[in-house]
């Protein structure tokens, strides 16, 4: 925080998270430290860089005011995250009627003994996602909570594997049982097939042994035709 007569500016830096093709904004907070109206105004070295929102105005006594400096994207970074960029901040007593119009370039003259504070803010670079900090390890002992808490987990962690280890033999034995009845339902339908295989077959011998009976008849009575025939020639010929 920076102070002054007038204001106090709080941070006394402007910082940027720095992310490539993407706007970046801060803020500041300007505290009015008297019982008079303050006016202020932003001026930087790069005005087309930044956007102040608002870069003039006037703080009521005892009041504060919050002003968003926006940085446009950038295309490149800079090698050693420096940037060389800065502002001024100016503050000056104002009229009670004054109001965010009446802010001129004169009213911050330093004519006549007339008081202008200046407060001079660098910019600085931040990386946008700065890796995390690794807890330190301690030698102290550890509050009684800190221990409860962790055996706490340790307990937990001890019943979630004993669970997994009662779970799996159930699963296993689910699985067995689903191999089972699998077999049993495979077993009766390959038992039906054979039923049924052995039903064709013997209707098959069936047929089989009806036409070989029936071709031996009929050749028999043939053979007895055909020898009458012969034997009652022989009888004519005599």
């Amino acid at each position: 925080m920076s102070t002054g007569d007038l204001l106090n500016v709080h941070p006394s830096e402007l910082r940027f998270p720095l992310e490539l093709k993407k706007q970046s904004s801060c803020s500041m907070q300007l505290i009015n430290k008297t019982d008079k109206h303050v006016a202020f105004k932003v001026k930087t070295t790069n005005p087309k860089k930044y956007c102040v929102r608002p870069n003039a105005g006037i703080v009521l006594p005892g009041d504060s005011c919050n002003v968003t400096v926006t940085m446009q994207a950038q295309k490149e970074a800079p090698l050693d995250m420096q940037c060389k960029d800065k502002f001024l901040l100016q503050s000056v007593y104002a009229p009670e009627a004054a109001t965010a119009k009446d802010i001129t370039s004169e009213l911050f003259n330093k004519e006549n003994g007339k008081v202008v504070e200046e407060f001079k803010l660098r910019v600085v670079y931040i990386p946008a996602n700065p890796p995390s900090p690794v807890p330190e390890e301690s030698d102290e002992e550890s509050p009684p909570s800190a221990l409860a808490t962790q055996n706490g987990r340790q307990r937990s962690s001890s019943f979630d594997a004993v669970s997994k280890s009662l779970e799996l033999p159930k699963q296993k034995s689910s699985e067995a049982w689903l191999m089972i009845s699998r077999l049993t339902e495979e077993k009766a339908s390959a038992l039906q097939e054979n039923q049924r295989l052995h039903q064709e077959l013997e209707l098959a011998r069936k047929g089989l042994n009806k036409g070989v009976v029936g071709g031996f008849s009929l050749l028999f009575a043939g053979l007895v035709g055909l020898l009458g025939v012969l034997i009652g020639y022989l009888i004519k010929r005599s």
